[in-house]
């Protein structure tokens, strides 16, 4: 008896252990089945659209100092900008950047003042590089400034039609008035409107004016590798330095001695269709167009005509490109610089273009 009932005890439970195996094995096929179902058949994720944010701008403060605590020497990278622009080593647009144009601005002063040439605004050169006056100064937008603003010209021709091609914005006209890049200006103006500006707005500016330019100079030197145009009296010492847009093509680089042959304040320009092939525009004008003066027109406030056809020297609507930017054969400055050269150079001055 206790055989048989032990015998028949047996099975039923040999039964319940192989049946559990089933269901694990099951539960296992059916966790494959559905992870390699998912992989198959991604569920597609709905996001809601993101709108771009522009990056916010960095407020650039320049701490107030009184005008007893100069001269000084240079401390950061804007000062320095500061200092050689008021010495006429433009370091380009203003824009507190140690960028190519100020390394090279910074070698120039370095040669000058007989240093190691480095382009590093280092301790050598900061203790030597002296400001004389507080860094920034106040500009009030006047009534006219605001009557001088107008929209430009999309096409050659609108341009044309136009009475004269000024500045668009008074934060342009103001960049340019104080030899700097438009940023800069916004970082120092944070709170101000520049879309809705009215006349009594006070703005925080660079305090920067070249040196009057009491002598004409004697020759000027145009380096076509670095892209820098420099001036010199007839004792060889530097009178400005300036960056420099060349010719992109390498055909239209002038090498050699060329003479100034005009001198143009304000200049209009002549715009001939067939000197501009790339323009879609210019294949469907069949006559040249005469845009009126401005700081916007292709050649700037001013225009040094050279005595090869076609080239000169002259300003630009966009100085904040200059040197990083090619031209069709002319030497483009800025059009503050190109407007303190016209008041150095005269008729039959050498030019000398070097490669």
């Amino acid at each position: 008896m206790r055989r048989n009932s032990k015998s028949s005890l047996s099975r039923p439970h040999r039964k319940r252990r192989g049946g559990w195996r089933w269901l694990l094995a099951l539960a296992v096929f059916a966790t494959v089945a559905w992870f390699w179902w998912r992989h198959e058949h991604p569920t597609k994720v709905i996001r809601a659209p993101t709108k771009a944010v522009a990056p916010r701008l960095r407020p650039f403060i320049v701490a107030p100092e009184s005008p007893a605590g100069f001269p000084r020497p240079v401390r950061d990278v804007f000062e320095a900008q500061v200092a050689l622009a008021r010495r006429a080593i433009s370091p380009g647009s203003i824009d507190a950047a140690l960028g190519s144009q100020t390394r090279r601005a910074i070698s120039v002063y370095q040669e000058t003042q007989h240093l190691l040439v480095t382009g590093a605004l280092n301790a050598d050169t900061r203790a030597r590089l002296m400001l004389n006056a507080p860094l920034v100064t106040t500009y009030v937008v006047t009534t006219n400034d605001l009557a001088r603003l107008q929209p430009l010209g999309k096409t050659w021709l609108a341009k044309s039609q136009q009475t004269a091609l000024e500045y668009e914005t008074e934060l342009e006209l103001v960049a340019e008035k104080s030899h700097s890049h438009p940023e800069l200006i916004r970082r120092l103006n944070l709170n101000v409107n520049w879309s809705n500006i009215t006349a009594g707005t006070v703005l925080q500016v660079p305090d920067v004016d070249y040196p009057a330019a009491s002598n004409k100079a004697a020759f000027a030197v145009i380096h076509l590798a670095d892209k820098f145009l420099e001036v010199f009296d007839t004792e060889t010492n530097l009178l400005a330095h300036f960056p420099c847009s060349i010719a992109a093509n390498v055909e239209k680089r002038p090498v050699g001695e060329l003479h100034v042959a005009v001198v143009a304040p304000n200049p209009n320009y002549t715009f001939d269709p067939e000197l501009f092939p790339e323009s879609p525009e210019a294949r469907h004008l069949d006559q040249k167009l005469i845009l009126p003066p401005g700081p916007n027109n292709p050649v700037g406030v001013a225009w040094i005509g050279l005595d090869k056809t076609g080239y000169g020297i002259h300003g630009t609507p966009a100085p904040e490109q200059v040197g990083r930017t090619e031209s069709h054969g002319c030497f483009r400055l800025a059009n503050w610089d190109a407007e303190y050269l016209s008041q150095l150079v005269w008729v039959g001055m050498p030019v000398l273009v070097e490669p």
